[in-house]
């Protein structure tokens, strides 16, 4: 839920601010410099706004889904955490992420042969390449696979194995609402190979605490070893968000190698920082409990 409001300070001049409610009376504002994209399509609205704080922003729904200055934190997280503890990610699957930034951190590991974005939204995906290219550099890649179908449905049917499935998904409502059920986790577990890794964002703990509770009831129900770990992302809600790691195999600090892909360059991912992030605040383990 959001909403744009405009204050007048002069004959010509326009002060605006977007507001991102994460609940009643509660939310993230932003002054807006101005509205660079804003359509409907055939799922949901996408808006693109540029902002002073944090540069420009990707909105569905009237939800940030990412914007300039932190979408390294989320992007980073929610894929380096797997592929440093999987010995051999060659066959990665993305659920959702059109923006791009989840393919662009999978493909900075040599070790992935191959990246299948599933989008339901071909309209993100463009989007993302004209307004955020940084962000949608990976899908010029020839490991990059991209298709435009929905998530759940893909994962149902797909005859393929994969040893690593990212759950990129938008919150969970509209079109997204079925990548949180368990079905669609026990469908990932099927298609994952004997020591396969998935990994979901689940929301803000602080925020969402409803939604956490029935997502880690629905992952447990799956997979023999569900772990969260967190995140310090400005724009979301709270400020702290949760990702689940999934496996039949591995445990993310029991198998945790550092020196898998050997990656350099990056902004938030470290190996303190994957260790530190299995470490959960007291009110967020009650909802695990």
């Amino acid at each position: 839920m959001s909403e744009v409001v405009k204050s007048e300070f002069g004959p010509n001049l326009w002060n605006m601010w977007f507001t991102e409610f994460n609940k009643e009376g509660v939310g993230l504002t932003l002054k807006v410099s101005r509205v660079l994209h804003s359509a409907v399509s055939d799922f949901q609205r996408i808006d693109v706004i540029e902002t002073e704080e944090f540069g420009k922003a990707l909105v569905l729904y009237g939800s940030i889904m990412i914007t300039e200055k932190d979408e390294f934190v989320y992007h980073e997280m929610i894929s380096h955490v797997a592929l440093h503890v999987h010995p051999k990610p060659s066959n990665v699957l993305i659920i959702g992420g059109g923006d791009g930034g989840t393919l662009r951190e999978v493909l900075k590991h040599q070790r992935v042969q191959s990246a299948q974005m599933v989008e339901i939204d071909p309209e993100v995906v463009e989007v993302s390449k004209r307004f955020f290219p940084a962000v949608a550099s990976g899908f010029g890649d020839p490991r990059a696979k991209v298709i435009h179908d929905d998530g759940a449905r893909f994962v149902a049917n797909t005859q393929e194995k994969f040893d690593l499935i990212l759950s990129d998904s938008s919150d969970p409502v509209g079109p997204a609402q079925v990548l949180f059920q368990q079905t669609f986790y026990q469908d990932a577990f099927n298609v994952l190979n004997d020591d396969g890794i998935f990994v979901a964002q689940t929301e803000s703990p602080a925020f969402h605490a409803d939604n956490v509770r029935k997502i880690y009831k629905n992952l447990s129900a799956v997979f023999p070893t569900v772990m969260m770990y967190l995140a310090h992302i400005p724009t979301y809600p709270g400020s702290l968000w949760s990702f689940a790691f999934c496996s039949k195999r591995y445990h993310p600090l029991e198998d945790f190698r550092p020196e898998y892909g050997n990656i350099t360059g990056l902004d938030y991912y470290n190996a303190d920082i994957h260790r530190g992030a299995f470490a959960l605040p007291n009110y967020v383990k009650a909802l695990l409990l």
